[in-house]
């Protein structure tokens, strides 16, 4: 019997899981979309409801992945997805969101995201978020890879008070965000997304984890995992097309990591001291 996955508070109300799906890198092959599909699946199954994805990935591909991983079961899912930069102009996001939600197979998302900052100015994407929301293709909008000081110049735009998340990179070989950024949006009640918890991958096969791991019958990926449930306002995306990699990251909310493990962590995996610049892949 599974723990319940601890939920986060939307500023609109709305709760999600903190530990959801990603889907970078997915509907890029085509023999491996019915397994990136099962595995969606499975990780809705299991309550990791929250999905995510963008129309870069895979060009579109991976939102079809998601639209036919959730089909006939749209109510179930939490669907994030996101805006090129390069379309974030007032009328290029509703097509590009118009794109999405065909895509998707959907009549609206749950999030919609700005990927990235362009040279559009953030006046106009928000106009163009808060038109989507207004027809309904939108529940909310927020933002990804913003740092300190891109949140508060949007929050100087009209409406950018209304920004709803921000997905950055954040894992355990990547913590600089806990400096500044953390803080500021959890004390302004705006979620942090984190991308790539798992650093690619590269923490599944970390040494420096594995004591820690094998103390709770467990793999450093779900260590790893387990850490970014600790962080309040956090919600983790990791991505998998494995079933059997989608069961490892829900047991993972079943791990409880004491004191002497958080301790242990911030030893191997310092916290930062400084402010530092936001890093992105």
């Amino acid at each position: 019997m599974h723990d319940p996955i601890s939920s986060i508070t939307f500023p609109d109300g709305r709760k999600v899981p903190v530990l959801g799906q990603g889907t970078w890198r997915m509907g890029e092959i085509r023999t491996k979309a019915a397994d990136e599909i099962r595995s969606l699946q499975l990780g809705l199954d299991l309550g990791m409801t929250l999905i995510d994805t963008a129309e870069m990935y895979g060009d579109g591909g991976a939102e079809r992945i998601v639209g036919e991983a959730v089909d006939g079961r749209r109510d179930e899912a939490f669907i994030v997805s996101k805006v090129l930069p390069s379309n974030a102009s007032r009328s290029r996001t509703i097509a590009a969101c118009e794109r999405s939600l065909r895509n998707l197979g959907t009549d609206r998302i749950d999030l919609y995201l700005l990927h990235w900052r362009g040279g559009h100015p953030l006046a106009e994407t928000v106009a163009a978020f808060e038109d989507l929301k207004k027809a309904g293709k939108i529940l909310a909008w927020g933002v990804s890879n913003f740092d300190v000081d891109d949140m508060k110049e949007l929050q100087s735009v009209p409406n950018g008070g209304s920004v709803a998340a921000n997905q950055v990179l954040y894992n355990l070989a990547r913590r600089g965000i806990e400096y500044d950024l953390l803080p500021w949006c959890r004390d302004r009640g705006v979620p942090v997304m984190a991308y790539s918890p798992l650093d690619e991958g590269r923490l599944l096969h970390d040494a420096d984890l594995v004591h820690i791991a094998k103390a709770h019958q467990a793999t450093p990926a779900q260590v790893a995992l387990a850490f970014l449930k600790t962080r309040s306002g956090v919600i983790s995306i990791p991505k998998t097309g494995s079933a059997e990699r989608a069961r490892e990251n829900r047991d993972a909310m079943d791990i409880h990591l004491t004191a002497e493990d958080l301790a242990e962590i911030d030893r191997l995996f310092p916290p930062p001291r400084r402010k530092m610049r936001l890093e992105v892949i």
